[in-house]
């Protein structure tokens, strides 16, 4: 390790100052135009055998899980849960809200950092976006078909029918549908947007043919010219502003579905921040379940590097340490209000039949996201992907732990029911899981995974000064190499 704190040697100008240079975000010196023939060469050459190897077995259980299981369901009935009239929702509202919760560190990393000028995001943002707009057509399976006759789904929109029937617009549960859908809307519309540039680079190298002409399609004309970029940069930041309140507002709007009621357990304003929190800790570990194998397949060790998977990792150990606090203040609450209700439910999570469901909530979004403490564990792939596997498992099982367990057992002891999933329910899970990957997998091969513009916006060939620091060097100055692992292991 470079050391940063020693003094440069007295000149006749005086002592010169240490300064730290900043770690880079491109190693190895890349130039332009390897980051463009890099980036594109994800989706123009022949895709590598673990691509395949993961692609196929997606798209199956996709196709078994939940082409099969949903036309099990809507040919059957909704009878087919595990579901009671008193345990009324199970697996498919908790992985609703599980899928909306990792579709929140796309909006995150996209809008929130782009607004704050962290450059770092530029190598994984355009793949978190993807995971957003997937996430998303996971979660929105389950309310659909939740509602039991699916073809009636469309009643959830405020449209005028000839029954004269309207929402109910006091329930949380139409909330979720304006929130959900706008937040689907502002990331499509920004995940597209930033691509545009990219699509024309693409469309530029294609050869003639159906491939060129989609590219071109899609590409909206884009020639790169002053004006173009000037329109494109103000509508960028336009959508990352309009879409920075979104990270904040669709899962507090989801928590309502809980707060706004007079269960105990449910019954706290916690919730909105707690879920909040919970969503961009379970989206930052997702992120890193599909990267780090991503830039292992497709060699981008130069353009995904350490210093990105080190802030993820730190973000993680945040978000965590506030989901931690959250499960503490939920039980301290319940304890120091003295309601009997209350403590009997957190009583009943803790050492009721689901105890197993809050120990490994708690031991896994709780405990094991503390190892990120140390840096030699962030800068462990292995290490890295064993957390955020665990993140990933804890939170789910949050979500169940609040939704089934509450249910289980509620005011009057004639309704207490346990509750078990069905064979459908899991099936149908699985499935998701399966068409997230199958989607994310298709992003890789027929979309570019980084962006290509704003990557090389980082680099210092982009700043406009650039030759002026060789030709007017700051004398009063010395460069400090900064630590990078890729750059120490190298030397």
């Amino acid at each position: 390790m470079a050391s940063t704190t020693h003094t440069a040697p007295e000149t006749h100008t005086g002592v010169k100052l240490p300064v730290l240079e900043r770690e880079k975000l491109i190693l190895s010196g890349r130039s332009y135009h390897w980051i463009t023939e890099r980036i594109c060469g994800v989706l123009e050459n022949r895709q590598p055998f673990l691509w395949w190897l993961l692609f196929i077995p997606s798209a199956l259980i996709a196709l078994i899980g939940v082409g099969g299981g949903l036309t099990y369901l809507v040919s059957t009935g909704v009878g087919v849960w595990g579901m009671s009239n008193k345990v009324f929702w199970g697996f498919d509202i908790t992985n609703f809200v599980f899928w909306i919760g990792i579709g929140h560190a796309g909006t995150l990393i996209s809008a929130v950092l782009f607004l704050t000028r962290q450059n770092w995001r530029t190598s994984i943002n355009r793949a978190a976006e993807a995971m957003t707009i997937f996430a998303v057509i996971c979660a929105g399976i389950f309310p659909a078909f939740h509602v039991g006759r699916v073809w009636f789904a469309w009643f959830l929109a405020p449209v005028p029918n000839a029954n004269a029937i309207w929402q109910n617009f006091k329930s949380p549960l139409l909330w979720d549908v304006f929130a959900v859908s706008t937040y689907f809307t502002i990331s499509l519309i920004f995940w597209y947007l930033g691509m545009v540039p990219d699509l024309a680079t693409i469309r530029d190298r294609c050869k003639p043919g159906i491939r060129k002409i989609l590219y071109g399609i899609f590409s909206l004309g884009w020639r790169g010219g002053n004006r173009q970029w000037s329109h494109y940069e103000m509508a960028y930041l336009l959508l990352a502003a309009l879409s920075t309140p979104l990270v904040l507002s669709v899962h507090s709007v989801v928590s309502f579905d809980f707060a706004t009621s007079i269960v105990p357990g449910w019954h706290t304003t916690i919730f909105p921040p707690y879920f909040v929190a919970g969503a961009i800790f379970g989206g930052f570990a997702m992120v890193l379940t599909i990267m780090v194998p991503a830039r292992f397949i497709y060699g981008l060790q130069d353009l995904i590097t350490m210093k990105h998977i080190d802030n993820m990792a730190k973000i993680i150990l945040l978000t965590g340490t506030i989901v931690g606090y959250a499960y503490l203040m939920e039980l301290f609450v319940a304890f120091y209000t003295g309601s009997i209700y209350e403590m009997d439910a957190f009583k009943f999570r803790i050492a009721g039949p689901y105890w197993w469901a809050y120990a490994a909530m708690m031991s896994c979004n709780v405990l094991s996201p503390q190892i990120f403490w140390f840096k030699a564990c962030r800068e462990n792939l292995w290490v890295i992907m064993v957390v955020a596997m665990c993140v990933n498992v804890g939170m789910w099982f949050e979500r169940f732990v609040i939704i089934v367990t509450t249910l289980a057992r509620m005011l009057l002891p004639g309704d207490w029911k346990t509750y078990s999933p069905s064979g459908v329910e899991m099936m149908t899970f699985v499935g998701t899981i399966g068409l997230f990957l199958a989607l994310f997998l298709m992003f890789l091969r027929f979309l570019p995974c980084i962006n290509i513009a704003e990557v090389k916006w980082t680099l210092l060939e982009s700043d406009p000064h650039f030759d002026d620091h060789h030709d007017h060097p700051d004398h009063g100055v010395v460069k400090e190499a900064a630590y990078q692992k890729e750059l120490a292991s190298s030397k």
